[in-house]
Formats: structure tokens, C-alpha cells, sequence
């Protein structure tokens, strides 16, 4: 029998272990609570350390420098390899000189021109593959690339240097005259390679290299050259000095030094003038001219340091002319030299009084200026990698910086603001943040993310608000219990659903769907509330014994065979009725007949699929 005394202890344990209970649950969501505050935070200060680096300043920290490698001939050229451990010189003596950046050691040295024949111009015609085309003082051009070839005997890295010779070693003629080449531009393709030289006299001319490749060899060789003069000057008659071919070999651009200059098109007989214009402003002198990497923009740099970005903009009559989008203004002293980034859209810019500066131009950023000596930058390059620096300075020194340039994309401007982007008919927001090729122009501006998410939202809310709200009405005052205990946890599950999921299913498989059966879709909108509130008016009009058969709060379950009926219904229709009252293409009626652009993917599918 048991006592009250057993009943007190037993009350006094049952007690004691729901006291137990209780503290251990208190400290378990203590416990638990602060240990998702600290994941929140960590994480918070994991993404702090990842966006941070973005908007850390570029550097530039001085190397050591030496002699000018070979005799003191001009420079007409400098280049560095992948890793910027050996440049390469090319000078006004026809050479190519090999050289080891850490002391300026001569590594190899190779005869371009024949003996008593000089290189007197010469231009870039790949920054990939460091291709060059130099013009000779008899009448002649050679298009050349420097190879460095990168082997591992005994495990240790070698790099054996080298000159090829895309169109052979043998140089083209331009001029049987042999008037000498000032300024030389050009592109060698696959097939055929295309140049611009000026002549001594200013006069023009557009070389056309047909190739063929060797049956028996495989090897290029020239099998046609077909040279075109142009009658064109610049501005007041100037003589050009400056010429520049587009890497589609589409464009000519010509110069003065008094800032005149000229554009060129190429059509069915050739090249023809499109348009003349000022590169700089009023009592200003033209510098130095040349592409930035994807040939699509120019920079042209002032004797007032200034360097200006242009590029071409199709007008209202549908033509396109250049356009001055952005300018970097530096030191008050002449642009000596500009180095484009191979693989980017910044540069290095090299002036008179010897000051340094790295530019980005999407950005619009002077990232770094500095004076590094009292004497002229004669020529600048980058290393392709863009973290190294080599420059020949007016005392015949080679000087070195290491950069360290991670991100000069950002900048609150470039993340907000509108930014003109190259090829581009004006400044926009946009959002492209990656591309197959090296000269794409990443495009960073959070605008467009920001409001697509805002508008995705509302309209989610447009769908999820009202059927929520309806919902949440009748599954509290009209439906049954046992209905309710099993459609409650099926619509609270569905809550968990990552929205990326949704995202992916209405990208991949809801916007596909609705963009082929968009007719369906209005259709069905029109259906489904006017057939349930059919369905709700002719079941009111049954007689009482059938409506009591079902029971209170189950009559949703009958609504389901009329929704799936009306849902068949609207897709059924769809396709006749756009055959027959919008030219079978509802999305391209839309747009031909409303002005209204219909993008797949858009955002009304992510609300209705996130609502």
C-alpha cells in the first residue's frame, strides 16, 4: 500500500527532475542562441575579409635598376614574359635584345634587319602573343613576335627565348620608292594580315598580305601583297604621324601631333574617310597614341599630362564617331610613353618629368602617382601579369616597380554609378561580370542586382500577399481539423524551400513553360477565379440532402477536379486562340504591337515562382 509519505517523495523526485529538466533545457537554448549569434558574426567578419581586399589600394614599390642592356641606340620597344624575369628591347638598329630583369644581363641577342638598314617605326600588333610590326627606313615592313619557351630540365624552370616571323623573315614592301616608314600599325591573322605605314612624306599607305599555308611544310607563306595609297591628310594638311589598325582591321585612326586627326572605314573598295576630328583640346599637343587592350578604345596622351579616352559610339543617324568618354588628368608635364594592361582596361603612363601613374579606365581611377626621378620616361611596359614595371628613363637606366593591382575595377562610382562602357551608346547600369575573352570590360554595377531583388520581391509579395492572407482565413475559420492538421505542415515545409532552388526550377524549367504557353497563362488568370466562383454558385444552388453529404470544412477536396479541369482548359485554348488573334507569338506581338520587350527570364516568373 502506498503511503502519502511515498507520495510526497515521489511528488518531490517528479519535481526535482522537471527542474532538472527545465535548467537544462534554459542553458541548452542558452547555449544554443549565443552559439548562432557567433556563426552570424563569424560569418559576417569571413565576408568582411573577402569584400575588403576589393577596395584595397594598388601599390607600386621601386626594384632595383640597371644600365640599358646593348649599345645606346634608341628604344623603339620593350616587353616582359609571363612572369616579368626577361624583357626584350627592341631598338632603332634592327636588333632584339634578350635581358634578364634582375641585373639587365644580356641573354640573347637577334638581327631583325639587314646590315645598313634601320628600324624607323614601329607598332604593337598583339599584346597577346607580344607581336610587333616595325617599319623600315627602305620602304619596308616585318611583322615579328617574340617567343619564350618554357622548359623544365632537372626540374628547374628555363626559358629559351626566340624570334618567329609570321609572315616569313623576308620584310614586305611597301614602297618601291623606299621612302622610309615613320609610323607603322597592323593586324596578322589567320588567313591574310593587314597594315597601315606612313610614309616619310606623309603619305599613306594600306598593305593587304594574302597567305597560304604549305602543303607539304604546314608553315604560312606570303602569297600575295597588294598595297593601296590613300589620299587622306589630317586636320590643316598635317602630316600624320600617329596610325593605328583595329584588331578586325575595320578602322584606321591617323594623327597629327597638333591633335588632328583622322578615321577610316573599311568597305567594299577599301579604306575611306568616315570622319575628322579634334583628339585634344585647343593649345594642346598630341603625345602619344595607342590602343588599350581589345583595340576598341584610344588613349591619347596631351603635353599638358593629360590622357584621354576614346572610343567609337553609333549616333542617332545609325554611323558611328568617336567619342571622348573619360579623361585622367596628372602632372602638368608632356605624356612620354603608355603602356596598356594586356589583360585589362588599365595602363601605365610614363611623363617628362619623370612621374609614373597607373590608371584603370572603367573606373575612372588614378590608382597610383608617383614622381620616381627628375628625367624623362622614354618607354614603359607592363608585364602581362601587370604586377611588374620596367621603364627606360633619359639617362640611359632601366628602372623596375613591383605592382600590387588586385582589383581596379572597384570603386563606389563603378558598384553605383551609371558607368559608359566600351561599345556602348551612352552610360548605363549593367551587371556582366565575366566573359570568354581577356579584353572583355567587366561591368560590376550593383544597381541592377539590387533592383531586380527589390522588384522580385514585390512582385512575390503581389502573388504570395492574397493568397497568403485568403489562406490563412479560411484554413483557420472554414476548414476542417483534420484537413487543416494535414494542409498546415505541407505549406510550412514549402517555406523552407532555399529560394535559389525556385530560382533554378522557374529559370530552367517555369520560364521555358510560360513563355511557350503565354497565351494559356493570361487565359488561365481569367478562368480559374471566375470558374471557382462558378463552382461556389452552383454548388449553393444543390439541394441541401447533397451539400450534406460533405462534410463542413471538406468542400476544398471538390474544388480540386474543377481546377485541374479549367488549368487543362486554359493550356488547351492557348494555341488557338494565339494563332488566331496574335500571329501564333504572343511574346513577339507583345513587343512588335506594345513597344514591350519580353524577356524570358524575367522578373514576374521569379515572383510568381518565389509568391
Amino acid at each position: 500500500m502506498t503511503t502519502a509519505a511515498d507520495s510526497l517523495a515521489a511528488r518531490d523526485a517528479r519535481r526535482r527532475l522537471r527542474t532538472l529538466k527545465d535548467h537544462a533545457v534554459r542553458y541548452a537554448v542558452s547555449i544554443g542562441g549565443i552559439g548562432v549569434i557567433i556563426a552570424i558574426a563569424l560569418i559576417f567578419f569571413y565576408l568582411l575579409q573577402v569584400v575588403l581586399p576589393l577596395f584595397k589600394p594598388a601599390t607600386m614599390a621601386a626594384g632595383h635598376s640597371f644600365d640599358m642592356p646593348g649599345p645606346p641606340s634608341r628604344t623603339l620597344h620593350l616587353s616582359l614574359e609571363e612572369h616579368g624575369g626577361i624583357g626584350a628591347r627592341y631598338t632603332a638598329a634592327g636588333q632584339v635584345l634578350f635581358f634578364d630583369t634582375a641585373d639587365g644581363r644580356i641573354l640573347d641577342r637577334v638581327m631583325l634587319t639587314d646590315e645598313g638598314v634601320m628600324a624607323s617605326a614601329l607598332g604593337v600588333s598583339s599584346l597577346a602573343d607580344d607581336g610587333v610590326v616595325i617599319g623600315l627606313d627602305d620602304g619596308r615592313i616585318l611583322a615579328t613576335e617574340t617567343e619564350y619557351a618554357i622548359s623544365y630540365p632537372g626540374n628547374k624552370r628555363t626559358v629559351a627565348t626566340g624570334i618567329e616571323y609570321p609572315l616569313g623573315a623576308e620584310p614586305v614592301v611597301v614602297d618601291e620608292a623606299g621612302r622610309a616608314v615613320i609610323a607603322v600599325s597592323g593586324r596578322v591573322g589567320e588567313e591574310d594580315a593587314r597594315f597601315v605605314s606612313v610614309l616619310a612624306d606623309g603619305t599613306v599607305v594600306v598593305t593587304h598580305v594574302a597567305m597560304e599555308t604549305s602543303f607539304l611544310t604546314g608553315e604560312l607563306t606570303v602569297a600575295e601583297s597588294v598595297n593601296q595609297e590613300l589620299d587622306v591628310r589630317v586636320g590643316n594638311g598635317e602630316l600624320p604621324v600617329f596610325a593605328l589598325l583595329d584588331p578586325m582591321q575595320e578602322w584606321i585612326y591617323l594623327a597629327s601631333q597638333s591633335g588632328d586627326a583622322a578615321a577610316l572605314r573599311r568597305g567594299p573598295d577599301g579604306f575611306a574617310l568616315n570622319e575628322r576630328l579634334q583628339l585634344v583640346d585647343p593649345g594642346e599637343r598630341l603625345t602619344e597614341l595607342t590602343f588599350l587592350t581589345g583595340g576598341i578604345s584610344l588613349l591619347a596622351g596631351t603635353d599638358r599630362g593629360r590622357i584621354l579616352q576614346w572610343f567609337p559610339v553609333r549616333d542617332p543617324e545609325n554611323e558611328y564617331r568617336l567619342q571622348r568618354v573619360r579623361s585622367f588628368d596628372g602632372p602638368d608635364s608632356p605624356v612620354t610613353a603608355l603602356a596598356p594592361e594586356h589583360r585589362r582596361k588599365g595602363f601605365a603612363a610614363g611623363h617628362a618629368d619623370g612621374t609614373l601613374g597607373l590608371h584603370y579606365t572603367t573606373s575612372t581611377r588614378t590608382l597610383v602617382e608617383r614622381k620616381v626621378g627628375d628625367l624623362p620616361i622614354r618607354e614603359l611596359t607592363l608585364s602581362p601579369r601587370a604586377n611588374r614595371i620596367v621603364a627606360e628613363t633619359g639617362d640611359n637606366l632601366f628602372r623596375q616597380w613591383h605592382v600590387e593591382n588586385e582589383h581596379p575595377e572597384i570603386s563606389w562610382s563603378a558598384l553605383w554609378g551609371r558607368i559608359w562602357y566600351e561599345s556602348y551608346p551612352e552610360p548605363d547600369y549593367v551587371w556582366q561580370s565575366s566573359s570568354a575573352s581577356n579584353e572583355f570590360e567587366p561591368k560590376f554595377s550593383l544597381l541592377p542586382l539590387s533592383f531586380g531583388t527589390l522588384k522580385a520581391a514585390f512582385y512575390a509579395m503581389l502573388v504570395a500577399m492574397p493568397l497568403a492572407i485568403m489562406g490563412a482565413i479560411f484554413t483557420a475559420y472554414f476548414m476542417s481539423p483534420a484537413m487543416r492538421r494535414a494542409v498546415k505542415p505541407t505549406i510550412e515545409i514549402m517555406e523552407a524551400l532555399p529560394t535559389v532552388i525556385l530560382g533554378f526550377l522557374a529559370g530552367l524549367w517555369l520560364a521555358p513553360l510560360l513563355e511557350a504557353n503565354l497565351a494559356a497563362l493570361f487565359l488561365l488568370l481569367v478562368l480559374l477565379p471566375g470558374g471557382m466562383v462558378l463552382c461556389g454558385f452552383l454548388w449553393q444552388q444543390m439541394p441541401a440532402t447533397i451539400r450534406n453529404r460533405v462534410p463542413g470544412g471538406w468542400e476544398p477536396l471538390l474544388l480540386m477536379l474543377p481546377v485541374l479541369i479549367l488549368g487543362w482548359l486554359a493550356f488547351a485554348l492557348g494555341p488557338p486562340i494565339e494563332t488566331a488573334f496574335f500571329g501564333g507569338n504572343l511574346p513577339q506581338w507583345i513587343s512588335n504591337r506594345l513597344g514591350i520587350d519580353y524577356s524570358q527570364r524575367n522578373s514576374l516568373v521569379v515572383g510568381i515562382a518565389m509568391g
